[in-house]
């Protein structure tokens, strides 16, 4: 999966809307609120795909809007082949924009069909539309909000979609180019952060199209609220996933939500597209909070706070540990010959002499060898000559997104199959999170390169032999 930035849009709440001749006020910023020249942006959070991570050096180009980030180089990780380039990237920072560009809900119209072409060929004025039936609509104009910035995300590359969004393969990467197959919205969700702290953001589902408009059909899943307001869900929805205990060494999986049009929170429908909605969740909200996933059907994006990021290891923490690997100077238990993994500048390409290799069903590391192969079983199923465990035999490859790790603990866990390395509870988490497929199923992935994880446990504990010496 991958995104693209660009800046300008805004977001609602069912609790802030009215009905016609209702009196409104737009709030306005207080003076200095706007940022100033030169001065440093505050950041609300980040986005990380799943799947498709990035490495090394800092964004050179110019930004379109706030969206600021690190350019990735190669194919590491899951990343584009081609690298990052332009606005496409797989690691975005949300920032506060120079001038507040947020809308919220202002007035509710209940109009006749011939009639809605005309309120929605206003480009100026940003609207949701929901048909009721052939000869009913109800249309709920937005005005401006000073109070908030917002992010669109979705598959369309109109300059209306701050980050645009492809889909990531079942086995890892990201599809490169637009794919007739996609099950990603074109105008997916947006995202609302609040200007003034704690700089809260809020996630909906759909986005505003290029004349300022979302438009729900007679068939998508759409009803009256209560309070005679109006709600609803798009085709495939947009799910949310809320970590139990925040996203650290003792999180565990939540529990997926759906996201509303309007920001409410409802449980999964019996299929990702059916017509009929959940249940109405009370006490859960559409607040992004550190380590929540965004499902858009066919990628998954990971939020980090800022402070949640200040407790992630760093790259350079992540080097260190690589290091100190390879100081250990493991051996293989056959070959003798000393194992090392390769630098991240190097990219991940073909394996190279050192590269340690691992049976993911026992963990013993080795070198590379071409013996007990079991062709019956496969080309990549092997038998561990230490303890004779039969499985897939790949080579050892370091996690290298340091915002997908729960804590900086050494590198002692590998994911099956891929051989992605990293900490022991990162591993584990993600083992046990499973992550949102086509319309009915789940799968635990690993978060770096998107390949579903085998095996018993997902993942495996590594066992490296010491030097003889």
């Amino acid at each position: 999966m991958v995104l693209e930035g660009n800046p300008e849009v805004g977001s609602p709440r069912t609790s802030d809307l009215r009905h016609p001749g209702s009196q409104g006020s737009c709030v306005l910023s207080s003076p200095g609120e706007d940022a100033q020249p030169g001065e440093e942006p505050i950041k609300y959070g980040e986005l990380i795909v799943l799947g498709c991570c990035e490495e090394g050096g800092e964004e050179t180009e110019a930004q379109r809007g706030e969206v600021t980030g690190p350019r990735a180089h190669s194919c590491y990780n899951g990343c584009l082949a081609s690298g990052d380039k332009g606005r496409r990237r797989s690691r975005l920072a949300l920032s506060r924009r120079p001038h507040a560009n947020g809308v919220k809900p202002d007035v509710m119209h209940h109009i006749s069909t011939p009639l809605v072409s005309k309120a929605l060929s206003n480009r100026g004025q940003h609207s949701i539309s929901y048909t009721l039936s052939r000869s009913h609509s109800v249309i709920v104009e937005y005005t401006h909000d000073s109070d908030t910035d917002m992010f669109q995300i979705g598959r369309s590359t109109e300059n209306m979609i701050d980050f645009v969004v492809t889909d990531t393969s079942p086995g890892g990467g990201a599809a490169e180019g637009p794919s007739a197959q996609s099950t990603i919205s074109r105008y997916a969700c947006r995202i609302l952060c609040d200007r003034r702290p704690p700089y809260t953001a809020r996630i909906y589902a759909a986005g505003f199209d290029a004349s300022s408009n979302i438009f729900l059909g007679e068939r998508a899943a759409k009803w009256r609220t209560p309070d005679g307001l109006m709600d609803g869900l798009t085709t495939n929805g947009v799910l949310v996933m809320h970590p139990a205990g925040g996203f650290s060494e003792d999180s565990a999986p939540g529990v997926w939500r759906e996201i509303s049009v309007c920001g409410n929170v409802y449980t999964l429908r019996d299929s990702r597209s059916a017509q009929q909605r959940g249940k109405l969740v009370e006490n859960e909200s559409n607040v992004l909070q550190d380590g929540s996933l965004i499902d858009l059907c066919g990628a998954t994006l990971l939020w980090r706070t800022p402070a949640g990021l200040l407790r992630a290891p760093t790259l350079k923490q992540l080097e260190a540990q690589r290091q100190e690997a390879n100081a250990a100077r493991p051996q293989c238990p056959v070959g003798l010959s000393t194992l090392a993994f390769p630098s991240p500048a190097r990219g991940r390409t073909a394996p190279d002499k050192q590269q340690p290799w691992v049976y993911v069903r026992c963990g013993h590391v080795h070198g590379y060898h071409g013996w007990g192969c079991r062709r019956e079983r496969g080309p990549q199923e092997r038998e561990c000559p230490l303890c004779r465990l039969v499985g897939p035999y790949v080579p050892l490859w370091l996690g290298q997104e340091a915002g997908l790790c729960l804590d900086p603990g050494p590198p002692s866990h590998a994911f099956a199959p891929c051989g992605h390395v990293c900490s022991e509870k990162t591993a584990r988490y993600w083992a046990q999170t499973p992550l949102p497929h086509g319309t009915h199923a789940f799968h635990a992935a690993c978060p770096f390169c998107g390949a579903w994880l085998t095996g018993e446990h997902g993942c495996v504990r590594l066992i490296f032999q010491g030097p003889l010496d």
